[in-house]
């Protein structure tokens, strides 16, 4: 997510910005399905999840690819966890039609649930305490499992955290790298298909299309250096939440 050219060859035809720009029209498309339709056309709504499973692993990617690049780390994860905390109000209002805190026969009730952005945090956290020198291998694996834990509450949960860590902790090692990162969504997402039922399901399946994108189309650079590709993410997604959940309660 970060603005950084990244050497990866001359396979693909596409830099960041533009798979960052494909994955956010994406990610709109799996909104619009999931608030308006779902309950019309079935079909319709999974075909748009479907090209929606792109956005959060490509995210995921991106952030784990960026993590030596960027100039200052500490400002991109205090970027990161700033954007999580705005975007909470605007993802529970979308999800579930209202505020994350409200009064529920007379107590205080709080929704905790957490944006995929969130998640990216946890990510990028967990990348940190690995690279890490005040700690040895053993604690840092239980501090990351405790991420995975805490990322349960957020859009993507533990995949977008180990998705982060594996694509950092193997960037040297293509076919580690992208072992890895596949089978941390694929797995994952052919268990709640499986569990869920292929007829409610398939467009799980969509992760798929994530290393094949990357591995075929992406070239390694990281495009314009402008600002508008550097803020367009963060701005767009707890803006088009908002938009959108105003849009489901005006209409539903």
């Amino acid at each position: 997510m970060e603005n950084a050219v990244i050497t990866q060859g001359e396979r693909g035809c596409l830099n960041r910005n533009q798979i960052k720009y494909i994955v956010i029209i994406a990610m709109l498309i799996d909104h619009i399905a999931w608030g308006f339709v779902d309950a019309i056309n079935p079909l319709l709504g999974g075909a748009m999840h479907f090209i929606g499973r792109l956005t959060g692993p490509t995210m995921a990617y991106f952030v784990g690819e960026g993590y030596r690049y960027t100039r200052n780390v500490g400002k991109y994860q205090q970027r990161l966890a700033a954007f999580a905390l705005i975007s909470w109000l605007p993802f529970v209002w979308f999800e579930y039609g209202r505020l994350p805190f409200y009064f529920e026969q007379g107590k205080l009730m709080f929704i905790p649930v957490q944006s995929v952005i969130f998640t990216l945090f946890l990510g990028l956290t967990a990348i940190r305490l690995w690279e890490s020198e005040k700690f040895g291998k053993p604690l840092k694996i239980i501090f990351i499992i405790l991420l995975c834990l805490l990322a349960c509450i957020g859009d993507w949960a533990f995949m977008d955290v180990l998705g982060c860590l594996f694509v950092h902790v193997y960037r040297d090692k293509p076919k580690a790298k992208w072992t890895a990162f596949t089978l941390t969504f694929l797995l994952p997402n052919v268990l709640i298909t499986i569990l869920s039922g292929l007829e409610n399901m398939w467009f799980q399946f969509g992760v798929i299309l994530v290393p094949l994108m990357l591995y075929f189309l992406y070239n390694g650079q990281g495009g314009s250096r402008a600002k508008i590709h550097k803020w367009f993410f963060y701005l767009f997604y707890p803006a088009h939440l908002f938009v959108l959940g105003l849009l489901r309660w005006v209409i539903l």
